[in-house]
C-alpha cells in the first residue's frame, strides 16, 4: 500500500499540469477553473498561489527565467517576483470559446500545448508547437487534450484525448519536433479517462485517470505494471519531484462533485505526494 500524504490546505476546482523546479525544490501546478498558479516550496512546506485573469490551463519553467503560462487568450511568461505577465505568443485560429488543457516540453524545450472548448462539448481543439519557428498547429479536431510526455531519450511521445479513452504513443524526431504515425499504446476502462502523465527514469508512463481515483504505470510495452488508488476520484495529473525526484506529485479536482459526494471525498481538490521507489526524469525548461 502506498503512503499517501497530502501537502498544504488548498483545494482546487481543477488543479492539473503539475512541474518540479529543481532550482527552487519547489513544485508549480495550476486550478484551472479556480483561475490560480500555485508553487510549493519543499522547505517550510509552504505555498502561495497567485491569482490569473483567466483560465490557465498548463504551464512550463523558462531557461532564461520565469514561468511560461498557458493561458485561455494565448501563452504569456508570469515574473513570480513582480507578478507581471509578458505576452509570449497567440495561438492561430484560436476561438473565444476555446481555452489552453494540458501542455508540456519536449526534451529540447519546445512547448506543446492542446486547446478545447470550454464546454468540453464539440472537437474543434487543437495541439500546438511553440518554438523559435513560432505557433504551429501540429493537430486538429481533438476534444480533450491531455497527457502529453516523452520518453526519456524523447524519440517517443505520447498523448491522448481523453474521451477515446486511449493512449496513443507517436515516434518522435527530436531534430525537427515532428511526431510519425501514432500507435495505440493503453487502453482504459470506463469510467476513468487519462489525464495527466509523466515518465520515470525506466521509461514507464505514469498516467493520472480521471474518474478512476487513481495514477497507472505503464511499462514500456503497455502492460499495466503497478496502480495507486488515492482517495478521490477526479485524478488529473502527476509529475516527479524532490530531492532526489522519487516522489510522485499527484493533481486533483473537485468540480461538478454534489455536496453528497464531496463529503465522502474530503481530500478531492488536494495535492498529494507518493514516494514511490522510482526516479523520475527532470521536465525541460522552454528554450526559446
Amino acid at each position: 500500500m502506498a503512503d499517501i500524504r497530502r501537502i498544504g490546505t488548498t483545494t482546487d476546482i481543477l488543479g492539473e499540469g503539475p512541474v518540479w523546479c529543481p532550482r527552487e525544490r519547489a513544485l508549480y501546478w495550476v486550478d484551472i477553473r479556480g483561475r490560480m498558479l500555485r508553487r510549493y516550496v519543499e522547505r517550510g512546506e509552504q505555498v502561495t498561489s497567485w491569482p490569473m485573469p483567466e483560465e490557465i490551463g498548463s504551464l512550463a519553467l523558462c531557461e532564461q527565467g520565469g514561468v511560461l503560462l498557458a493561458l485561455k487568450s494565448g501563452i504569456a511568461v508570469f515574473d513570480s517576483m513582480t507578478a507581471g505577465f509578458r505576452k509570449l505568443a497567440d495561438l492561430p485560429e484560436h476561438g473565444k470559446t476555446l481555452r489552453c488543457n494540458d501542455g508540456k516540453c519536449d526534451r529540447q524545450g519546445r512547448f506543446w500545448v492542446g486547446t478545447m472548448e470550454m464546454s468540453e462539448a464539440g472537437a474543434t481543439g487543437k495541439l500546438y508547437r511553440l518554438d523559435d519557428r513560432g505557433c504551429t498547429i501540429m493537430r486538429r479536431d481533438i476534444r480533450i487534450p491531455n497527457t502529453l510526455c516523452w520518453s526519456p531519450d524523447g524519440t517517443t511521445i505520447y498523448w491522448a484525448d481523453s474521451p477515446q479513452r486511449q493512449i496513443l504513443a507517436f515516434p518522435y524526431d527530436p531534430a525537427t519536433g515532428t511526431p510519425g504515425e501514432p500507435r495505440i499504446f493503453a487502453e482504459i476502462t470506463a469510467p476513468a479517462v487519462p489525464d495527466g502523465a509523466t515518465v520515470d527514469a525506466e521509461g514507464y508512463l505514469w498516467s493520472a485517470q480521471y474518474n478512476g481515483s487513481r495514477v497507472v504505470r505503464y511499462a514500456p510495452d503497455g502492460s499495466v505494471d503497478r496502480v495507486i488508488t488515492l482517495p478521490a476520484t477526479q485524478i488529473t495529473s502527476c509529475a516527479f519531484g524532490g530531492t532526489n525526484l522519487s516522489t510522485l506529485f499527484i493533481t486533483s479536482a473537485t468540480q461538478n462533485l454534489s455536496a453528497d459526494v464531496l463529503a465522502t471525498q474530503p481530500l478531492a481538490g488536494a495535492l498529494f505526494v507518493v514516494d514511490v521507489g522510482v526516479k523520475g526524469v527532470r521536465e525541460p525548461r522552454y528554450a526559446f
